[in-house]
C-alpha cells in the first residue's frame, strides 16, 4: 500500500469536512445497541481502548476506553460529559506512547485517513493485542441506494475503501465479520435507511452521511429516487427488502490479534 503524496491535504481535508458537516453530528449519529452489542464481543476481556477517529464518541464501551482521538475540534466539542478525554490528532500519526492501551478501534473512519499503511501500522504500535475495525467493503454485494440512484458515490468509495482481504494481508492474524444492518437502526449513517427509503430525502438526515458529499449528480439522484418512489416503482423493484429485518450491505468487522 502506496502512501499518498498529498496526505497533507487530505488530512486538513477531513477535518475541515467534519467541522462543517458535523454540526449537529451527535444527534443524527448515535450508536446502535446490535452494531455496539457485535462491538462488544470483539473487545471482550480488554480493559483499555484507544478509539481512533473518534468522532463524537458513538459506540465507545463505557469505562474501557482510556482516550479518543479525533481531527475535527467540531466533532470533539459535541462529546458528552464524562466522555474518555479526546486529542485533536489524525490517525496516521498518533501522540500516544507505544503499547499504551490493550486495543485500538476505528470505526467507520478508515476511509478518511490520507494514508492506510500508516494509519494501520500505528494502530498496531499503540495497542498491545487487538486491532478492531469497522468499515464497508467494497468487494460486497451492492446495495440499491449507491447501485441506482448515486453511482458516483459507490464509484468514488470502491476507491478509497479498502477491501477486508486488503486489511487482512496489512493486519496479518484477523477475521472478518458481517455486521447486518436491522431495519430500524438508529445510527444515521449511509446504509442505515436501507428500509426507509423516503429518509435519504430528507437533507438533515443526508447532513449526517458524509457519501453525499464531493460528488456528482446528488440532485439527479434524489429526483430520480423521489419519482420512483411516488410512482411504486421503488416497491416494484426493492418492496422485498420490506420483508427483512436486517439487510448485509457491506459493512464489515475486522478483529485483528496483534500478540
Amino acid at each position: 500500500m502506496l502512501r499518498p503524496l498529498n496526505s497533507g491535504v487530505r488530512r486538513l481535508f477531513t477535518a475541515v469536512l467534519y467541522d462543517t458537516i458535523g454540526i449537529g453530528y451527535s444527534a443524527r449519529r448515535q450508536s446502535d445497541p446490535r452494531i455496539a452489542g457485535a462491538l462488544g464481543l470483539a473487545l471482550h476481556g480488554l480493559d483499555s481502548i484507544a478509539n481512533i477517529g473518534a468522532g463524537t464518541g458513538s459506540y465507545e464501551p463505557v469505562n474501557k476506553t482510556a482516550v479518543a482521538v479525533e481531527p475535527s475540534m467540531e466533532m470533539i466539542r459535541q462529546r458528552l460529559p464524562g466522555s474518555a478525554p479526546a486529542i485533536q490528532a489524525a490517525a496516521e500519526r498518533l501522540p500516544l506512547r507505544d503499547d499504551c492501551v490493550s486495543a485500538a478501534t476505528a470505526i467507520l473512519t478508515i476511509h478518511h485517513w490520507a494514508s492506510l499503511s500508516d494509519g494501520l501500522d500505528e494502530l498496531g504500535r499503540v495497542a498491545r493485542q487487538r486491532a478492531v475495525i469497522l468499515t464497508w467493503d467494497p468487494d460486497a454485494p451492492g446495495f440499491w441506494l449507491t447501485e441506482e440512484y448515486f453511482p458516483a458515490m459507490v464509484e468514488r468509495d470502491r476507491k478509497r475503501f479498502p477491501t477486508t482481504s486488503c486489511l487482512s494481508r496489512a493486519l496479518g492474524k484477523s477475521r472478518v465479520e458481517a455486521i447486518p444492518i436491522p431495519h430500524n437502526c438508529i445510527d444515521g449513517f449511509l446504509g442505515a435507511y436501507w428500509r426507509r427509503p423516503d429518509a435519504y430525502l430528507d437533507p438533515v438526515i443526508r447532513s449526517g452521511m458524509s457519501g453525499f458529499t464531493g460528488i456528482t449528480g446528488i440532485e439527479v439522484g434524489l429526483a430520480r429516487l423521489k419519482q420512483d418512489l411516488e410512482s411504486g416503482e421503488w416497491r416494484r423493484r426493492f418492496g422485498h427488502l420490506m420483508n427483512c429485518d436486517t439487510l448485509d450491505i457491506g459493512y464489515r468487522l475486522v478483529v485483528a490479534e496483534l500478540q
